[in-house]
């Protein structure tokens, strides 16, 4: 009986993993190849994928399975209590929402991300401002759904970053922020000028695309497994670790695209190296946003940035693009790591890309707070832009409009990129402990061992455990802001003189 319960729990779960995999096809569709004026149809399909996912995940006979093992899985593995106790979660949060009001945020989250994308067209914030509007009122209704204990912004948290709270975020982003601005008022005094123009041409997109998949290849992202498009924002999508796709952005700056394809790339092969025994368990992806971010932004900075790194490209990249050919490594290497406040999210300095997020999140809070209303954001995004970095957008498109998330309600996605920089500095201090070639492989473009290291100590484990069991497995302590800031210091203060 009970091992008959388990199967067809299972079977269940299956079938909304599949549903939920052909929602996600829709999607990388419609943000890669599906036509500007097919937006409306498409959000029908949409809604409708989205609502069988809803109905199976708050079915009556979801309820009876989950409960059959309500305080007794004593015996079950590790994969199944990790799976019955995910879905418990999903179903009690699903189950608050009225199917009608969920049913009318898919369509409305998919009209805003139209919207978004007529506005990025047109430059012009007044186009979206209304969905944006329509998104935060969402989620203020949601929460009330959910209900919160201490902060209304907890509870999104919670959804990106099981177990955080705006107590203990402010406290973390306190830190980081006092640690990079002070920092940044070092570089500021120094005497030393960095060139990286070098960096801002004509690069044929061809190029671009070859040599970034080499680069990829070189990671150990999988294209048997996976591909590369091109999207107005990149993004990682996976239908399973056999079918993980990523999208890149290609323009007239030589590291916007590449970095975008490595940081994508990142997310890549954490999906692709998620074992088989997790597929269309719930488990087969990372437990937080913030630890998926963590491994992009683990390839993008901490490898892709490096000295070592380099040695091994640079060459490549100059038989690549003709731009290079007479740049020495010193001057390349310096202008990789180049740090001057800047406006775009995505094309910020290493140093300076926190401080982005830390004045996204200190909006969404005031936002869903009730702090400010939506009227009000452009002007608050606008100030604290010039306070912390010393920069104002002179459009929407370099302000306000810049970013896709808002557009589909995903507030509370944001502090994952900062936390994603703390856990990988973190799983760094370890790796670089344990793996004493490290630096050396990387210089001869032997990326494997970073791989198989983060296979092993982070990859194989998907969504079974919270992220704060996550960096107590790989570095023996909780998170702490200390490492990311003392690698920040040691690396930017000797590049800066």
């Amino acid at each position: 009986m009970r091992e008959e319960k388990l199967k067809e729990l299972k079977k269940y779960i299956e079938s909304i993993a599949v549903t939920n995999r052909a929602l996600e096809v829709v999607y990388w569709d419609m943000q890669t190849k599906m036509p500007k004026k097919a937006i409306e149809q498409r959000a029908e399909i949409v809604e409708h994928l989205s609502a069988e996912s809803f109905k199976m995940t708050t079915s009556d006979k979801m309820f009876e399975l989950l409960n059959y093992f309500a305080g007794n899985n004593e015996d079950l593995s590790e994969i199944d209590k990790a799976m019955i106790k995910l879905y418990r979660k999903e179903y009690e949060e699903t189950n608050k929402i009225p199917e009608t009001r969920y049913r009318e945020f898919t369509i409305a989250s998919t009209l805003s991300q139209g919207a978004w994308e007529e506005a990025r067209e047109k430059n012009d914030f007044e186009i979206f401002k209304p969905h944006l509007k329509n998104m935060v009122e969402f989620q203020k209704e949601f929460i009330r759904y959910w209900g919160f204990e201490k902060n209304p912004y907890d509870t999104l948290l919670d959804k990106y970053e099981e177990g955080m709270t705006v107590e203990k975020l402010d406290k973390i982003f306190k830190e980081l922020k006092d640690g990079i601005l002070d920092i940044l008022a070092k570089i500021k005094k120094s005497n030393k000028k960095i060139d990286r123009s070098f960096f801002v041409g004509d690069f044929k997109k061809e190029n671009q695309e070859k040599f970034s998949k080499f680069v990829l290849r070189k990671m150990g992202y999988d294209f048997d497994f996976g591909r590369l498009d091109e999207s107005t924002h990149p993004f990682t999508i996976g239908f399973g670790n056999k079918d993980v796709r990523i999208t890149t952005n290609y323009n007239n700056d030589f590291t916007s695209c590449l970095y975008s394809c490595i940081h994508e790339a990142g997310h890549g092969i954490y999906e692709q190296d998620i074992p088989d025994s997790m597929q269309k368990t719930g488990l087969d992806s990372a437990i937080s946003m913030s630890i998926h971010e963590s491994q992009s932004r683990f390839y993008e900075n901490l490898i892709g940035r490096s000295k070592a790194f380099w040695k091994y490209f640079i060459n490549y990249a100059k038989y690549e693009f003709e731009e290079f050919s007479d740049i020495s490594f010193e001057d390349f290497y310096d202008a990789i790591n180049y740090v001057e406040p800047s406006l775009i999210r995505t094309e910020a300095d290493e140093l300076t890309y926190s401080i982005h997020i830390i004045i996204r999140y200190e909006i969404e809070k005031a936002l869903i707070n009730g702090d400010i209303d939506v009227d009000s954001v452009e002007k608050m995004w606008n100030s604290k832009y010039k306070e912390y970095l010393g920069v104002e957008p002179t459009d929407d498109n370099s302000g306000i409009l810049q970013d896709i998330h808002w557009s589909d309600g995903s507030f509370g996605y944001f502090p994952s990129y900062a936390l994603g920089n703390l856990y990988g500095a973190q799983m760094l201090y370890t790796m670089t402990k344990e793996y004493k070639n490290i630096y050396k492989d990387i210089e001869n473009g032997e990326l494997l061992g970073v791989k198989d290291w983060l296979k092993d100590n982070v990859h194989k484990y998907g969504a079974m455990y919270s992220p704060s069991k996550i960096i107590k497995i790989v570095s023996g302590e909780e998170l702490n802001p200390k490492y990311f800031l003392d690698y920040l210091k040691d690396k930017y203060l000797e590049i800066y003189k």
